[in-house]
């Protein structure tokens, strides 16, 4: 059966090509070109210290923490001025407070390797020369799509290269937890004007969809679906807000306000998987 509504909105497109080509063109050569911050894309942090004996004798039988996070510009942080105002800088204070971890694991080790610009082509071929961990990774945190979706790659090629990310994330660096983090609604995006951001942000929502497909099939591998509007709303705390505050100054990256919005949701992911992970240890088998 013939969909209407998909032909009607090719049909949009078609005729709208001029105007795209045009707006998608001013924009990149309008938009402030933003660096990544400055700031450690490394560390190991020392979780729980105590003066007590036996609290120190129980650390020495805890283990690390390992978290990797890779992706593109908004993993690397571009937005904000440093790294501690970007996301992982915002994430790591989170963790080191939360109790399941704190229990767990007696250090943190961290790292991030991400680069403004990168496709889903490029995280791959990094994690291929990246030299695997002295340990297995417990969590790896992949944000892309956004440079997949402008450079227009195909949404077979994008799934295949998921796929491939994430084989290569669990046997090369034995990542226990995979997070892909949703593409971010880029028909919002200030930077992006009507009619090209709903152009620009259908094609985001499908390579999205497929993401979600592709970690709900796949143990160990989860996406996250970030909440921009549980974000608007504990910022606004009910007084209508401009969107504009939730982005940098070139309208297209996330701001360090953002930055720590996003920051607490993952933390509260993280802890639910590792909750679940304690857990599944914990059961006997029968």
């Amino acid at each position: 059966m013939v969909n209407s509504n998909k032909i009607a909105s090719v049909a949009r497109d078609v005729l709208l090509a001029p105007v795209y080509l045009y707006q998608g063109r001013k924009v990149k050569r309008d938009t402030v070109r933003l660096p990544e911050p400055n700031g450690e894309r490394h560390g190991h942090i020392q979780l729980g210290k105590s003066t007590d004996t036996l609290a120190n004798t129980e650390d020495k039988t805890k283990r690390t923490l390992s978290l990797m996070i890779v992706g593109d510009s908004a993993a690397a942080g571009v937005g904000s001025q440093t790294q501690q105002e970007a996301l992982v800088g915002n994430l790591m204070p989170i963790l080191t407070q939360q109790s399941v971890i704190n229990s767990q694991f007696a250090s943190l080790i961290w790292s991030l390797q991400a680069t403004t610009g990168h496709t889903s082509f490029d995280i791959l071929r990094r994690l291929y020369v990246l030299p695997a961990s002295s340990q297995a990774v417990d969590v790896m945190v992949l944000s892309v799509g956004v440079n997949d979706t402008t450079s227009n790659v195909s949404v077979g090629k994008w799934q295949q290269q998921i796929e491939d990310i994430i084989t290569i994330a669990q046997r090369k660096f034995g990542v226990r937890q995979l997070i892909f983090l949703s593409i971010p609604p880029m028909a919002q995006m200030p930077a992006i004007p009507a009619p090209l951001n709903n152009f620009v942000g259908a094609k985001a929502s499908v390579l999205d969809k497929t993401l979600q497909q592709v970690c709900a099939g796949t143990e160990g591998v989860t996406y996250m679906a970030t909440d921009f509007p549980r974000m608007i709303e504990e910022h606004s705390k009910g007084t209508p807000i401009d969107i504009k505050v939730m982005f940098a100054s070139d309208g297209f990256h996330p701001s360090s306000l953002m930055y720590g919005y996003w920051a607490q949701q993952l933390a509260e992911l993280i802890v639910k998987l590792l909750n679940s992970s304690a857990a599944e240890l914990s059961s006997p088998a029968f």
